[in-house]
């Protein structure tokens, strides 16, 4: 335990390692090589997210470590609280938890609510908490399937906080009620499910105007920010206008015949 706030901080988590370079980057010691946000971070790698080298992370003499237990793996955490150093783990699956997340862990840091979490706060406060069901087709909601890798097919499932910000922004997603939080069902399934629109993020993978909507023949398909979709940190405060203006510019690849 922590007898007072940490003075030296390794992030693991993309989206952590932008909050806490945006509120008080001299604690930040080591990031992942995926931590691209600022982009000019000068801060040492320790590997990545999946794969962190812990002989860096721990050549970095942290006090403290930044995780989250779907990106980083349980035993990379383990190994490190064996070796005594204390990790926080985050797991918001929701934009409330997702603030609240942030809250607590800047208030460990020892560190005011920055700015840009109130400006996330009010950004987010006139939009609708999500409720309901995949099945429930309300006036103006637009049900979506949304694929976060291919070559599998991966989409998000059920308690995704992606799920919870597209839910929020009117976009109701058709696999909200599976069992897995990202089912692997062949593409076949995906166009049988007849959504009204394919969200396709630029992170996990790159899907791009060439690579992903040719998969959905006459379906709209609208590219998205993988980071404002995913990342809960400062991207939280321009999320919402532009994923809704994303969301609303779509691409449709001709159908065979």
């Amino acid at each position: 335990m922590l007898a007072g706030p940490p003075r030296r901080v390794v992030s693991l988590v993309p989206s952590l390692t932008e909050a806490v370079a945006a509120t008080t980057a001299e604690l930040l010691v080591g990031v992942t090589d995926y931590c691209t946000h600022p982009a000019d971070l000068a801060v040492p790698r320790v590997g990545g997210t999946k794969y962190p080298d812990l002989g860096r992370v721990l050549a970095a003499v942290p006090d403290l470590v930044l995780a989250n237990a779907e990106e980083n793996r349980r035993e990379d955490v383990a190994a490190l609280r064996a070796a005594g150093v204390p990790v926080w783990v985050t797991f918001p699956r929701t934009l409330d938890d997702a603030l609240v997340s942030l809250a607590r862990m800047l208030d460990r840091l020892g560190v005011t609510e920055p700015p840009w979490l109130a400006a996330a706060r009010t950004a987010w406060a006139g939009l609708p908490a999500a409720s309901g069901s995949s099945g429930c087709a309300s006036p103006g909601v637009r049900r979506a399937v949304v694929p976060v890798w291919r070559r599998p097919w991966v989409v998000l499932g059920s308690a995704t906080f992606a799920g919870d910000l597209l839910t929020r922004l009117g976009v109701r997603n058709c696999y909200a009620d599976a069992a897995e939080r990202y089912p692997r069902p062949p593409l076949a399934e995906l166009a049988a499910r007849r959504p009204d629109l394919v969200v396709l993020p630029d992170e996990p993978y790159l899907f791009t105007a060439e690579d992903g909507p040719e998969a959905f023949p006459g379906i709209p398909c609208a590219l998205v920010s993988g980071r404002h979709l995913t990342w809960y940190g400062p991207s939280l405060a321009e999320a919402p206008a532009l994923l809704a203006a994303q969301l609303a510019t779509t691409v449709i690849a001709p159908s065979g015949g």
